[in-house]
């Protein structure tokens, strides 16, 4: 938290003030809104500079936790915002169950496909989605397809970084400032590891699990078509799974969802991870 603290705030008050301005050239936005620090941050701020030209559009599909889906209705429920959902299921998108190196591109290049279709029949709105300056460092081939749709991205615009977002986020008292980062469930499979739905919920269910038990930011990684689940937690809490009596419960029940071993990454947490093989 001091790093937030220690931020100097008028700059970004500056940046923040570049999002408003090019949030005012786009005129209206539909917002690609999954519930998390970046999209709520965006969506919030596009409507405190737009009104009712800005709108929030989610999609709904087995690779996000339905808890998600649930946090971005509220949200938009408790603030007066527009909102559009829209159905999705990754596993039909030819090439995507397969998990090659490009499954984020063939995945995100059919959901804002959709998510523009779904905007445009409202009216004439600029699909926007959440991504920052914190993004432009991993592989990322998502962004690939946000460039060949034209979808904007206001936060990489301004100049935003992660951190900065939740600085703001804090600042204008949104619940998300702290809140974990999350990333589609498909990003827990190495790359050539078939999806399927049997595997996407019981990575879902482990998660849920371990951040039930107060974990605050946890990942289930899955590997061996199944088999076995390696838990990625941050460093400064994973003395709190070798206690003998939790250790023995986090195995007995991620068991209990199907997996055969349940092993726990030394390097801890780390957004990605998937990618350092590449």
């Amino acid at each position: 938290m001091g790093r937030r603290q220690d931020m100097d705030m008028s700059s970004l008050h500056e940046k923040k003030e570049k999002l408003e301005a090019y949030l005012k050239e786009l005129k209206s936005v539909a917002v690609a809104f999954s519930s998390g620090v970046d999209s709520t941050f965006l969506l919030k701020a596009a409507c405190d500079t737009l009104g009712e030209a800005a709108i929030a559009v989610t999609a709904v599909s087995s690779v996000f936790p339905e808890s998600e889906a649930r946090e971005a209705r509220e949200f938009c429920l408790n603030n007066g915002i527009e909102q559009l959902i829209v159905e999705m299921d990754p596993l039909s998108i030819e090439g995507f169950k397969e998990n090659p190196r490009d499954r984020c591109y063939i995945c995100k290049k059919a959901i804002f496909s959709k998510l523009k279709l779904a905007a445009a029949a409202k009216g004439s709105y600029y699909l926007a989605e959440g991504s920052n300056m914190d993004d432009m460092g991993d592989y990322r081939p998502g962004m690939k397809a946000v460039e060949e749709l034209g979808v904007k991205s206001p936060l990489r615009h301004a100049g935003l970084t992660k951190e900065e977002i939740r600085a703001l986020s804090r600042e204008m008292g949104l619940p998300t400032y702290d809140k974990p980062s999350f990333a589609c469930l498909a990003s827990r499979f190495p790359y050539g590891e078939k999806i399927d739905r049997e595997k996407l919920g019981m990575v879902e269910e482990a998660e849920k699990f371990l951040l039930g038990q107060g974990f605050r930011q946890a990942r289930v990684r899955i590997h061996g078509g199944g088999n076995i689940a390696r838990i990625e937690l941050l460093p400064s809490e994973i003395n709190k799974l070798l206690s003998e009596e939790f250790r023995t419960e986090v195995n007995k029940t991620l068991k209990g969802l199907g997996f055969s071993y349940v092993a726990l990454d030394l390097a801890g947490y780390r957004s990605g991870s998937m990618n350092e093989v590449l």
